[in-house]
């Protein structure tokens, strides 16, 4: 992009450059060669060099003065030619110069040289984030509260000026770009070293397929999550080794199927995977029994009607165009915002209604319609887009479906918290009761906030002295990352929910469990608990104290003392 704006400079300044070079040359040869009279009253001629320092100064009407001596009339002549040429010069580059500067190609070219410098610049691992919309946003602040680094593209000038007024912890360079051109992806550091994924969030499948395409020929090391709300786009990013994709619909017809028949364990995702510091979402008990009305059989009814079948829950669908949706069979034709429509469906007797269409005011009318007829509905909503959010919240739903929220929970846990993600896939193979036995000790943790959720990896950098300490031979139980490094009967607020050691993963391991090198620990617990615990991965002494309850003396005074008082002994 350097040489880009240089080739634009010289291309467009080449001609004024040249006005100026050609009127410097004439002044300055023209005053060389016009005689004058020196202080003695002899013939002389002003040298190259005292003519150009004249004409320089001279060329900005600053005007110090004939030097070295007065002039002839003709060489006074000559200098006031000398003026109009100059002037006339310096007003036509100026002008060249202002016109460049206001050109949109060179200011384009300016922008993304100053992004791809600052890209270049970065020395922390970094993810790649196509995509700035409601995903993209909730996305990076997630990063960057985890002190985590990101890079922005996104089509939307109006995004990227949006994000430029963010108060990130860490900066975020943006770049209004198309992320389908691969140079784009090459200057948001698709090839940089310290670049740690991908994430295309775009609300177009077509275009997050492209990046996905891009980035596994340009870089195959590199992790790649994709949005996706394609059947056709997901199997084609499948197809060539795509790492994560994610369907909001599928994914909330997969959690709603969970509340259904394990509240529990719903608790449990919404507690674990919620925003930090807020307040603990209540609980949600769907009724599994009776029948549920589902508006809308598109891509989102599909996936939520599966479910539904595989679960045994009568439901009733109704579809304004049916024709070619493969709708099941006693299907309402209507969109269902009108009474009529919904009482032929069964809207009185039904226990739960679902409005899932891609239009907002229809799937707010629907259940505004529907809440008028039965009051004791448990409503389901869908929002499609964020500016609506005040008429949604306004209503009250018991569940509100909205994708692109749904999306950046996945890939914030994806990315800051993988062993999370790794949890709640073993985590449903157990049963609602051991569900709600941890969401009881979570409560009983951290009170009504959500808590907070950390993992750590037994390794030289990260815990160094549990390392060192395994490397000698020495036994360390889980328990001892538990314990308060400054009152060892203490125990630190915090619960160990998921032990991966090399190809085996452990549920809720048992705090006598041994550490061995290698091993990842997935925790939760009040909030800087992390911090604490970080003493005694890291440093000796702690670890020490925790493990005998001695406190090892830290200076080399100390412990040269403390030697010579145990040999006395």
């Amino acid at each position: 992009m350097k040489s880009g704006v240089t080739f634009l400079v010289l291309r467009r300044m080449r001609t004024p450059l040249m006005v100026l070079l050609v009127a410097y040359t004439i002044t300055v040869l023209g005053l060389t060669l016009i005689p004058g009279v020196d202080d003695q009253g002899q013939p002389w001629r002003m040298d190259f060099f005292h003519a150009f320092y004249f004409i320089s100064y001279m060329a900005t009407t600053i005007g110090f003065g004939e030097i070295p001596y007065e002039f002839s009339e003709a060489q006074r002549l000559w200098v006031a030619i000398s003026i109009y040429i100059t002037v006339v010069a310096w007003l036509y580059a100026i002008g060249a110069i202002l016109n460049l500067l206001q050109d949109p190609a060179f200011r384009r070219a300016m922008i993304e040289g100053h992004f791809s410098r600052g890209v270049r610049r970065i020395r922390e691992p970094f993810y790649l984030v196509c995509g700035y919309g409601d995903t993209g946003k909730s996305l990076v602040r997630a990063l960057t509260e985890r002190d985590m680094r990101a890079v922005v593209i996104d089509s939307n000038q109006e995004a990227i000026n949006e994000l430029a007024l963010k108060d990130y912890m860490n900066h975020v360079p943006g770049l209004y770009a198309d992320v389908r051109q691969p140079e784009h992806m090459i200057e948001g550091g698709l090839k940089h070293k310290k670049c740690a994924g991908v994430v295309a969030l775009t609300d177009d499948d077509e275009i997050n397929l492209k990046v996905a395409i891009t980035s596994k020929l340009l870089n195959k090391r590199l992790p790649v999550i994709c949005r996706a709300q394609n059947q056709d786009y997901e199997q084609n990013m499948a197809s060539f080794g795509t790492d994560y994709i994610i369907d909001p619909f599928l994914t909330f017809a997969e959690r709603f199927a969970t509340t259904l028949h394990k509240p529990g364990l719903s608790v449990l995702y919404y507690w674990l995977m919620g925003v930090p510091y807020s307040r603990l979402p209540e609980p949600l008990y769907p009724p599994s029994e009776g029948t549920w009305l589902l508006c809308g059989y598109g891509r989102f009814g599909k996936a939520i009607h599966a479910q539904m079948q595989t679960l045994g829950i009568p439901t009733v669908v109704v579809e304004a165009t049916p024709e070619g949706l493969n709708c099941p069979e006693g299907t309402v034709v209507g969109r269902g915002t009108e009474a009529e429509t919904l009482q032929q469906a069964g809207v009185v007797n039904a226990v739960g209604i679902i409005a899932g269409t891609d239009v907002d005011s229809n799937n707010l009318s629907i259940v505004m319609t529907a809440r008028e007829i039965n009051p004791d509905l448990f409503v389901v909503i869908r929002q499609n887009r964020s500016a609506n959010r005040p008429l949604f919240e306004a209503f009250h739903a018991d569940l509100m479906m909205h994708p692109s929220d749904i999306i950046a929970r996945e890939v914030r846990v994806l990315l800051t918290l993988p062993m999370l993600a790794a949890f709640f896939r073993d985590a449903v193979n157990h049963d609602n009761d051991w569900a709600n036995q941890i969401a009881s000790r979570i409560v009983g943790l951290v009170g009504e906030v959500v808590p907070d959720v950390w993992n750590v990896e037994i390794d030289p950098v990260s815990a160094s002295a549990i390392y060192d300490s395994l490397q000698q031979q020495q036994k360390l139980q889980l328990i001892h990352l538990c314990l308060d490094p400054r009152s060892r009967e203490t125990r630190l607020p915090c619960l160990p929910l998921f032990l991966v050691r090399g190809e085996q993963a452990y549920m809720m391991p048992d705090e006598e469990m041994e550490l061995q090198s290698g091993d990842h620990v997935l925790f939760c617990g009040a909030y800087g608990i992390a911090g604490r615990m970080r003493w005694v991965l890291q440093n000796t002494n702690a670890l020490h104290y925790v493990v005998t309850g001695d406190e090892a003396p830290a200076g080399y005074i100390w412990q040269w003392i403390n030697r010579r008082q145990a040999a006395s002994e």
